[in-house]
């Protein structure tokens, strides 16, 4: 036997071998493969702030995402790709020892791009660019959050509705705030 022959043989039996491998894995998978939405955090601020960013998947509310950072200034953070499924997304920044914190909420879909989160001093700013949907209409916004603090958002996708945001000061340990 020369060496194609068996070089050919053993390609036709690795191939036949991992025929059924693909289809397992898709039903392993609840029938199709997921993709990832690459996350991005920039600081524009002039000092370091504390973000946590958490992540809900719509409908069950199971926590697909959860991750902490300290960004200091100038900093660019590529940060661990969220899952490709419709799932709330909330950015925090912690301003100061106090408590005070800044939230943003938006709600992500599968056809989600790119999230890229900017730190500025003043604010914090959720931007969140969407692909089209397979028939080339472009994506419909996200449905508005049931709170009235709901049309008062930074998500610059071009709705201002699929964005939430919070002010919030916690009350120390001794009860005061």
């Amino acid at each position: 036997m020369n060496r194609r022959t068996v070089l050919r043989t053993a390609g036709v039996a690795a191939v036949a071998g991992l025929s059924g491998c693909l289809d397992t894995l898709r039903e392993h998978y609840q029938g199709s493969f997921q993709g990832l939405i690459p996350l991005e955090i920039k600081s524009e601020a002039d000092r370091h702030y504390n973000i946590v960013l958490e992540a809900y998947e719509s409908g069950s509310d199971r926590q697909t995402y959860d991750e902490s950072y300290t960004v200091t200034p100038d900093q660019t953070v590529s940060a661990p790709h969220l899952d490709a499924i419709e799932q709330s997304f909330r950015v925090t920044k912690f301003v100061d020892a106090d408590g005070d914190r800044t939230s943003r909420e938006a709600t992500l879909r599968p056809e989600t791009e790119l999230v890229t989160v900017r730190i500025t001093d003043d604010d914090l700013i959720l931007d969140i660019e969407r692909g089209e949907e397979a028939g080339g209409e472009p994506t419909p916004p996200s449905e508005p959050p049931d709170s009235p603090v709901g049309n008062e958002s930074n998500v610059s996708d071009g709705d201002s509705t699929n964005a939430t945001e919070t002010n919030e000061t916690t009350p120390d340990s001794d009860g005061s705030t």
